[in-house]
């Protein structure tokens, strides 16, 4: 029986990308259980409070969702009472999406917990290096966004 020449995972940036993905959808899961709200949700969600009546497909460039997903998740949101479409005025096919008191007051009691998952996803980098790693991040998701199925606007890099 032959050997399978070793092939080194943890060299891989898509691996550890999706492996470090992992790592903080478990610890948000861990942190926020008791709102039972995913990050995707509280990505929503807190683009909707910074921007109250977005427009649902500018709403999907902010946070890098594809239509079908970010409709799915504002309609759930919405059912929730945390979020509502309002048909826009010129074109009541498009929908824009405004926090509701419920979903502000939940982002706000949600704001530590979901802070603790972030600072526990870079806690074994030193504080400066967590600045530069999150500034690398951003880079690379600039740099490639267009390569994304749901291209998000991102800004500041």
């Amino acid at each position: 029986m032959s050997r399978r020449a070793s092939f080194p995972l943890a060299s891989r940036p898509g691996f550890l990308i999706r492996r470090l993905h992992q790592i903080h959808l478990s610890l948000f899961a861990e942190e926020c259980a008791a709102f039972d709200v995913t990050p995707v949700q509280f990505s929503i969600l807190s683009a909707v409070a910074a921007q109250p009546g977005l427009e649902q497909a500018a709403l999907g460039r902010e946070v890098g969702v594809d239509r079908a997903t970010l409709a799915n998740v504002v309609a759930r949101l919405a059912r929730r009472g945390l979020l509502r479409r309002v048909p826009g005025r010129a074109d009541r096919r498009l929908k824009h999406v405004h926090p509701t008191a419920s979903g502000r007051r939940l982002l706000a009691r949600m704001e530590t917990a979901a802070r603790r998952a972030h600072d526990r996803t870079v806690a074994a980098l030193p504080p400066r290096e967590r600045a530069r790693f999150v500034a690398a991040l951003r880079r690379l998701v600039a740099e490639t966004n267009d390569h994304g199925r749901a291209p998000l606007r991102i800004s500041g890099v």
